[in-house]
Protein backbone atom coordinates (compact mmCIF):
# COMPACT_ATOMS: atom_id res chain seq x y z
CA UNK A 1 0.00 0.00 0.00
CA UNK A 2 2.81 2.39 0.90
CA UNK A 3 5.01 1.79 -1.84
CA UNK A 4 1.83 2.27 -4.39
CA UNK A 5 1.33 5.44 -3.35
CA UNK A 6 4.79 6.56 -2.66
CA UNK A 7 5.85 5.66 -6.11
CA UNK A 8 3.00 7.96 -7.65
CA UNK A 9 3.16 10.37 -5.59
CA UNK A 10 6.96 11.10 -5.87
CA UNK A 11 7.93 9.59 -9.61
CA UNK A 12 4.13 9.54 -11.05
CA UNK A 13 4.59 5.75 -11.73
CA UNK A 14 1.46 3.25 -11.43
CA UNK A 15 2.74 -0.32 -9.47
CA UNK A 16 1.01 -3.17 -10.48
CA UNK A 17 0.57 -6.66 -8.48
CA UNK A 18 3.65 -8.23 -11.09
CA UNK A 19 6.08 -5.44 -10.04
CA UNK A 20 5.30 -5.46 -6.56
CA UNK A 21 5.41 -9.73 -6.63
CA UNK A 22 9.14 -9.43 -8.12
CA UNK A 23 10.33 -7.69 -5.15
CA UNK A 24 9.51 -10.09 -2.79
CA UNK A 25 12.71 -11.95 -2.62
CA UNK A 26 14.37 -8.67 -1.51
CA UNK A 27 11.59 -7.84 0.63
CA UNK A 28 12.28 -11.02 2.54
CA UNK A 29 15.93 -10.27 2.86
CA UNK A 30 14.96 -7.15 4.53
CA UNK A 31 12.12 -8.53 6.93
CA UNK A 32 13.67 -11.66 7.59
CA UNK A 33 10.48 -12.52 10.17
CA UNK A 34 8.24 -12.86 6.82
CA UNK A 35 10.01 -15.85 5.36
CA UNK A 36 8.29 -18.12 7.48
CA UNK A 37 4.89 -17.41 5.76
CA UNK A 38 6.18 -18.68 2.75
CA UNK A 39 6.00 -17.12 -0.88
CA UNK A 40 2.10 -18.18 -1.95
CA UNK A 41 1.27 -16.21 1.57
CA UNK A 42 2.97 -13.04 0.42
CA UNK A 43 1.45 -13.04 -3.09
CA UNK A 44 -2.60 -13.56 -1.95
CA UNK A 45 -1.58 -10.73 0.29
CA UNK A 46 -0.36 -8.81 -2.68
CA UNK A 47 -3.61 -9.66 -5.05
CA UNK A 48 -6.02 -8.54 -2.18
CA UNK A 49 -4.09 -4.98 -2.28
CA UNK A 50 -4.66 -4.92 -6.26
CA UNK A 51 -7.88 -6.24 -5.62
CA UNK A 52 -8.60 -3.20 -3.39
CA UNK A 53 -7.47 -0.59 -5.65
CA UNK A 54 -9.01 -2.36 -8.77
CA UNK A 55 -12.51 -1.65 -7.05
CA UNK A 56 -11.07 1.78 -6.63
CA UNK A 57 -10.62 2.44 -10.16
CA UNK A 58 -13.87 1.03 -10.95
CA UNK A 59 -15.48 3.28 -8.90
CA UNK A 60 -17.10 0.44 -6.52
CA UNK A 61 -15.05 1.48 -3.30
CA UNK A 62 -13.48 4.37 -1.63
CA UNK A 63 -9.37 4.68 -2.02
CA UNK A 64 -7.57 1.94 -0.06
CA UNK A 65 -6.69 2.97 3.63
CA UNK A 66 -3.09 1.56 5.29
CA UNK A 67 -3.38 -1.13 7.90
CA UNK A 68 -0.29 -0.94 10.42
CA UNK A 69 0.65 -4.38 11.47
CA UNK A 70 -1.31 -4.66 14.58
CA UNK A 71 -4.06 -4.53 12.35
CA UNK A 72 -3.40 -7.14 10.32
CA UNK A 73 -5.75 -10.03 11.21
CA UNK A 74 -5.09 -12.85 9.32
CA UNK A 75 -2.95 -14.17 5.78
CA UNK A 76 -4.21 -17.00 3.27
CA UNK A 77 -2.56 -19.54 1.65
CA UNK A 78 -3.82 -19.40 -2.11
CA UNK A 79 -2.99 -23.16 -2.94
CA UNK A 80 -2.07 -26.71 -0.95
CA UNK A 81 1.91 -25.71 -0.19
CA UNK A 82 2.21 -24.45 3.27
CA UNK A 83 -0.86 -26.10 5.38
CA UNK A 84 -1.98 -30.00 5.14
CA UNK A 85 -5.20 -31.46 7.02
CA UNK A 86 -5.19 -34.46 8.93
CA UNK A 87 -8.21 -36.04 10.03
CA UNK A 88 -9.15 -39.35 11.89
CA UNK A 89 -12.93 -39.62 11.01
CA UNK A 90 -14.62 -37.42 13.45
CA UNK A 91 -11.55 -35.18 14.61
CA UNK A 92 -8.41 -33.81 13.16
CA UNK A 93 -5.63 -31.46 13.05
CA UNK A 94 -3.89 -29.16 10.90
CA UNK A 95 -0.39 -28.35 9.95
CA UNK A 96 0.98 -25.35 8.96
CA UNK A 97 4.66 -24.89 8.10
CA UNK A 98 7.54 -23.21 10.28
CA UNK A 99 4.22 -22.72 12.35
CA UNK A 100 3.01 -26.13 14.25
CA UNK A 101 -0.07 -28.18 14.29
CA UNK A 102 -4.09 -27.03 15.13
CA UNK A 103 -6.31 -28.99 16.29
CA UNK A 104 -9.49 -29.14 14.92
CA UNK A 105 -12.90 -30.14 15.89
CA UNK A 106 -15.37 -32.32 14.30
CA UNK A 107 -15.71 -33.61 10.51
CA UNK A 108 -16.53 -31.95 7.34
CA UNK A 109 -20.15 -31.66 6.04
CA UNK A 110 -19.39 -33.00 2.68
CA UNK A 111 -15.61 -34.24 1.90
CA UNK A 112 -13.33 -32.99 -1.27
CA UNK A 113 -10.50 -31.66 -1.72
CA UNK A 114 -9.47 -28.90 -0.31
CA UNK A 115 -7.87 -26.27 -1.98
CA UNK A 116 -7.37 -22.59 -0.11
CA UNK A 117 -7.01 -22.06 3.59
CA UNK A 118 -7.05 -18.46 5.35
CA UNK A 119 -5.27 -18.02 9.06
CA UNK A 120 -7.76 -14.85 10.89
CA UNK A 121 -7.50 -13.25 14.20
CA UNK A 122 -11.04 -12.57 15.45
CA UNK A 123 -12.60 -11.91 18.78
CA UNK A 124 -9.36 -12.54 20.05
CA UNK A 125 -9.28 -16.14 18.85
CA UNK A 126 -7.64 -17.71 15.96
CA UNK A 127 -9.55 -19.33 13.08
CA UNK A 128 -8.86 -21.27 10.18
CA UNK A 129 -11.21 -21.09 7.60
CA UNK A 130 -10.49 -24.11 4.52
CA UNK A 131 -12.26 -23.95 1.01
CA UNK A 132 -13.10 -27.56 -0.04
CA UNK A 133 -13.49 -28.29 -3.84
CA UNK A 134 -16.94 -30.66 -3.66
CA UNK A 135 -20.31 -31.61 -4.94
CA UNK A 136 -22.59 -31.15 -2.16
CA UNK A 137 -26.12 -33.18 -2.01
CA UNK A 138 -28.94 -30.61 -0.56
CA UNK A 139 -32.66 -32.80 -0.18
CA UNK A 140 -35.43 -30.51 -1.57
CA UNK A 141 -38.90 -31.34 -2.38
CA UNK A 142 -41.22 -29.82 -5.50
CA UNK A 143 -43.18 -27.30 -3.72
CA UNK A 144 -43.21 -23.46 -3.99
CA UNK A 145 -43.07 -20.69 -1.64
CA UNK A 146 -43.18 -16.88 -1.64
CA UNK A 147 -40.93 -15.27 1.04
CA UNK A 148 -41.97 -11.69 2.60
CA UNK A 149 -39.39 -10.30 4.81
CA UNK A 150 -39.93 -8.07 7.73
CA UNK A 151 -38.88 -6.31 11.53
CA UNK A 152 -41.92 -7.35 13.64
CA UNK A 153 -42.18 -10.82 11.63
CA UNK A 154 -38.78 -11.88 10.74
CA UNK A 155 -40.31 -14.03 7.31
CA UNK A 156 -43.72 -14.50 6.18
CA UNK A 157 -44.07 -17.47 3.73
CA UNK A 158 -47.33 -17.60 1.16
CA UNK A 159 -48.39 -21.08 3.21
CA UNK A 160 -49.46 -19.04 6.07
CA UNK A 161 -46.66 -19.62 8.48
CA UNK A 162 -45.07 -17.20 10.36
CA UNK A 163 -41.55 -16.66 11.70
CA UNK A 164 -40.90 -14.12 14.53
CA UNK A 165 -37.96 -11.75 14.61
CA UNK A 166 -36.30 -13.46 17.41
CA UNK A 167 -34.49 -9.81 18.52
CA UNK A 168 -30.79 -11.49 19.76
CA UNK A 169 -29.63 -8.00 19.72
CA UNK A 170 -32.47 -6.32 21.85
CA UNK A 171 -32.46 -9.44 24.04
CA UNK A 172 -28.75 -8.79 25.14
CA UNK A 173 -28.80 -4.85 24.55
CA UNK A 174 -28.44 -4.00 28.32
CA UNK A 175 -25.96 -6.46 28.87
CA UNK A 176 -24.11 -4.80 25.87
CA UNK A 177 -24.58 -1.16 27.37
CA UNK A 178 -22.75 -1.84 30.28
CA UNK A 179 -20.10 -3.39 29.13
CA UNK A 180 -19.52 -0.54 26.84
CA UNK A 181 -20.27 1.91 29.63
CA UNK A 182 -17.27 -0.13 31.50
CA UNK A 183 -15.35 0.31 28.20
CA UNK A 184 -15.23 4.14 27.95
CA UNK A 185 -14.78 4.59 31.56
CA UNK A 186 -11.72 3.24 31.16
CA UNK A 187 -8.81 4.92 30.02
CA UNK A 188 -8.25 4.83 25.80
CA UNK A 189 -5.21 3.96 24.74
CA UNK A 190 -3.19 6.10 22.70
CA UNK A 191 0.00 5.51 20.70
CA UNK A 192 0.99 8.96 19.65
CA UNK A 193 1.04 10.28 23.34
CA UNK A 194 2.28 6.70 24.30
CA UNK A 195 -0.64 5.78 26.51
CA UNK A 196 -0.04 1.88 27.14
CA UNK A 197 -3.45 -0.11 27.11
CA UNK A 198 -4.47 -1.15 30.62
CA UNK A 199 -5.21 -5.02 31.69
CA UNK A 200 -9.04 -3.75 32.65
CA UNK A 201 -9.21 -1.77 29.61
CA UNK A 202 -8.10 -4.98 27.63
CA UNK A 203 -10.52 -7.01 29.69
CA UNK A 204 -13.60 -4.55 28.70
CA UNK A 205 -12.79 -4.71 25.37
CA UNK A 206 -12.94 -8.16 25.25
CA UNK A 207 -16.34 -8.67 27.08
CA UNK A 208 -17.76 -6.19 24.63
CA UNK A 209 -15.98 -8.52 22.05
CA UNK A 210 -17.79 -11.29 23.31
CA UNK A 211 -20.96 -9.91 23.54
CA UNK A 212 -21.12 -9.30 20.00
CA UNK A 213 -19.86 -12.17 18.86
CA UNK A 214 -22.33 -14.42 20.61
CA UNK A 215 -24.81 -11.90 19.17
CA UNK A 216 -23.43 -12.79 15.96
CA UNK A 217 -23.40 -15.79 16.07
CA UNK A 218 -26.92 -17.08 17.26
CA UNK A 219 -28.47 -14.92 14.49
CA UNK A 220 -26.31 -16.58 12.32
CA UNK A 221 -27.34 -20.20 12.91
CA UNK A 222 -30.66 -18.85 13.59
CA UNK A 223 -30.45 -17.72 9.75
CA UNK A 224 -28.65 -21.33 8.41
CA UNK A 225 -32.08 -23.09 10.07
CA UNK A 226 -34.55 -21.48 9.20
CA UNK A 227 -32.99 -21.36 5.56
CA UNK A 228 -32.65 -25.00 5.69
CA UNK A 229 -36.04 -25.78 6.50
CA UNK A 230 -37.63 -23.28 3.35
CA UNK A 231 -35.08 -25.36 0.93
CA UNK A 232 -35.95 -28.83 2.41
CA UNK A 233 -39.52 -28.53 1.00
CA UNK A 234 -39.68 -25.99 -1.43
CA UNK A 235 -37.43 -26.04 -4.69
CA UNK A 236 -38.98 -22.68 -6.10
CA UNK A 237 -38.19 -19.68 -3.54
CA UNK A 238 -39.98 -16.77 -5.04
CA UNK A 239 -38.77 -13.29 -2.68
CA UNK A 240 -38.94 -9.58 -3.33
CA UNK A 241 -35.70 -7.01 -4.33
CA UNK A 242 -35.14 -4.78 -1.48
CA UNK A 243 -33.17 -1.89 -1.58
CA UNK A 244 -31.46 -2.60 2.44
CA UNK A 245 -28.97 0.37 1.88
CA UNK A 246 -32.10 3.00 1.24
CA UNK A 247 -34.26 1.08 4.23
CA UNK A 248 -31.22 1.44 6.81
CA UNK A 249 -30.30 4.98 5.83
CA UNK A 250 -29.70 7.49 8.94
CA UNK A 251 -33.25 9.83 9.23
CA UNK A 252 -32.47 12.76 7.80
CA UNK A 253 -31.08 16.07 9.84
CA UNK A 254 -33.83 18.06 11.66
CA UNK A 255 -36.27 14.96 11.19
CA UNK A 256 -38.65 14.80 13.75
CA UNK A 257 -38.57 10.88 13.89
CA UNK A 258 -35.10 10.31 14.00
CA UNK A 259 -35.48 8.30 17.43
CA UNK A 260 -38.16 5.76 15.37
CA UNK A 261 -36.13 5.64 12.47
CA UNK A 262 -32.99 4.59 14.37
CA UNK A 263 -35.58 1.74 16.21
CA UNK A 264 -36.61 0.59 13.00
CA UNK A 265 -33.12 0.49 11.25
CA UNK A 266 -32.18 -1.34 14.25
CA UNK A 267 -34.49 -3.89 14.28
CA UNK A 268 -34.03 -4.67 10.39
CA UNK A 269 -30.52 -4.98 11.47
CA UNK A 270 -31.41 -7.63 14.28
CA UNK A 271 -33.16 -9.80 11.59
CA UNK A 272 -29.93 -9.69 8.89
CA UNK A 273 -32.37 -9.92 5.57
CA UNK A 274 -29.34 -9.37 3.75
CA UNK A 275 -27.36 -12.36 4.98
CA UNK A 276 -30.55 -14.51 5.54
CA UNK A 277 -31.25 -13.86 0.98
CA UNK A 278 -27.71 -14.56 0.48
CA UNK A 279 -28.72 -18.09 2.57
CA UNK A 280 -31.74 -19.46 0.95
CA UNK A 281 -30.32 -18.33 -2.49
CA UNK A 282 -27.23 -20.47 -2.16
CA UNK A 283 -29.04 -22.99 -0.69
CA UNK A 284 -31.87 -23.58 -3.15
CA UNK A 285 -28.99 -23.12 -6.60
CA UNK A 286 -27.03 -26.09 -4.36
CA UNK A 287 -30.43 -28.42 -4.20
CA UNK A 288 -31.32 -27.90 -8.21
CA UNK A 289 -33.76 -25.47 -7.41
CA UNK A 290 -34.70 -21.75 -8.51
CA UNK A 291 -34.49 -18.86 -6.90
CA UNK A 292 -35.93 -15.36 -8.33
CA UNK A 293 -36.49 -12.20 -6.98
CA UNK A 294 -39.03 -9.86 -8.16
CA UNK A 295 -39.12 -6.29 -8.08
CA UNK A 296 -41.45 -4.27 -5.96
CA UNK A 297 -41.45 -1.12 -7.42
CA UNK A 298 -43.13 -2.37 -10.27
CA UNK A 299 -45.32 -4.94 -8.67
CA UNK A 300 -46.00 -3.58 -5.32
CA UNK A 301 -46.69 -7.54 -3.72
CA UNK A 302 -47.82 -6.56 -0.44
CA UNK A 303 -50.40 -3.71 -1.80
CA UNK A 304 -51.51 -6.03 -5.11
CA UNK A 305 -54.56 -8.58 -4.97
CA UNK A 306 -53.67 -12.48 -5.18
CA UNK A 307 -57.14 -12.81 -6.83
CA UNK A 308 -58.34 -9.84 -8.81
CA UNK A 309 -54.29 -8.80 -9.62
CA UNK A 310 -55.06 -5.34 -8.53
CA UNK A 311 -53.28 -2.79 -6.45
CA UNK A 312 -55.02 -1.38 -3.18
CA UNK A 313 -53.03 1.42 -1.39
CA UNK A 314 -52.10 0.82 2.36
CA UNK A 315 -49.87 2.20 4.85
CA UNK A 316 -47.82 0.17 7.39
CA UNK A 317 -50.32 0.22 9.91
CA UNK A 318 -52.86 -1.91 8.18
CA UNK A 319 -51.92 -5.64 8.54
CA UNK A 320 -55.17 -7.37 6.74
CA UNK A 321 -55.80 -7.26 2.77
CA UNK A 322 -59.10 -6.23 2.04
CA UNK A 323 -59.67 -5.64 -1.93
CA UNK A 324 -62.32 -3.11 -2.59
CA UNK A 325 -62.64 -4.10 -6.14
CA UNK A 326 -63.40 -8.23 -5.38
CA UNK A 327 -63.83 -8.36 -1.59
CA UNK A 328 -60.84 -10.68 -1.08
CA UNK A 329 -59.75 -10.73 2.33
CA UNK A 330 -56.49 -11.85 3.58
CA UNK A 331 -53.37 -11.57 5.72
CA UNK A 332 -50.91 -8.69 4.66
CA UNK A 333 -47.30 -10.99 5.14
CA UNK A 334 -48.51 -14.18 4.14
CA UNK A 335 -50.74 -13.92 1.26
CA UNK A 336 -50.25 -10.45 -0.65
CA UNK A 337 -49.62 -11.49 -3.96
CA UNK A 338 -47.52 -14.79 -3.05
CA UNK A 339 -50.58 -16.74 -2.53
CA UNK A 340 -49.68 -18.58 -5.93
CA UNK A 341 -46.17 -18.45 -6.34
CA UNK A 342 -45.91 -19.98 -9.77
CA UNK A 343 -47.82 -16.82 -11.01
CA UNK A 344 -46.80 -13.99 -8.36
CA UNK A 345 -43.32 -14.70 -8.86
CA UNK A 346 -42.97 -15.86 -12.78
CA UNK A 347 -45.99 -13.63 -14.23
CA UNK A 348 -44.56 -10.80 -12.48
CA UNK A 349 -41.07 -11.36 -13.61
CA UNK A 350 -41.73 -11.26 -17.06
CA UNK A 351 -44.50 -8.71 -16.89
Amino acid sequence: MYNRKTQYQRLNHSVGYLEQQNCLPAFKQVHPEYKELGSHALQATLKRVDFAFNRFFKGLAKYPKFKSGRLYRGWTYPCTSGWKTHTTGDHGFLELSNLGEIRMRGRARAWGRPTTCTILWKNHKWYASITVNCDPVRETSTGAIGLDFGCKTAVAMSNGIKVENPRFLAKTSEKVKKASLRLRRKQTPNRKKKILASKRWKQAKKLVSKLNNKVANQRDDWQHKVAAQIVSSNSLVATEELNLKGMTRKAKKGSKRKRQKTGLNRSLLDVGIGAFKQKVKYKVEEAGGVYIEVKTTKVKPTQRCPKCWKTEPKDLSQRVHECKHCGFTTDRECDSFWRNPEMGGFQAYVR
